[in-house]
């Protein structure tokens, strides 16, 4: 059970990235899938969620209209395509899977938005 995380990278102040979190050993369809970054001495924050059945997404108000959520049942995989990118975006960013008690973590991958 493993769930990777990846398209982190450096980008100027108003660039774009799109970040892949993609399961193995598990269906993310019944899954609750979260994006999560944690910036240097900062906590751990939610950024996004997409729910496993309706697909209801949820927006940190900071990302609001910038950052969107979506999944390829088919590919296992979910993306957060992140826009308009500013420094205040600069963190490590997590993929998470919850279903019931099971919860899974992904690996992170560093996002660097310089000004």
């Amino acid at each position: 059970v493993q769930l990777q995380a990846s398209g982190g990278g450096l980008v100027q102040s108003g660039g774009s990235l799109r970040l892949s979190c993609a399961a193995s050993g598990f269906t993310l369809d019944q899954f609750t899938i979260g994006w999560f970054r944690q910036a240097p001495g900062k906590e751990r924050e939610g950024v996004s969620e997409i729910s496993c059945c309706d697909s209801t997404t949820y927006y940190e108000e900071s990302v609001r209209g910038r950052f969107t959520i979506s999944k390829d049942n088919a590919k296992n995989t979910v993306y957060l395509d992140m826009n308009n990118l500013k420094p205040g975006d600069t963190a490590v960013y997590y993929c998470n899977a919850r279903f019931g008690l099971r919860v899974y973590w992904g690996q992170g991958t560093l996002v660097t938005v310089s000004s």
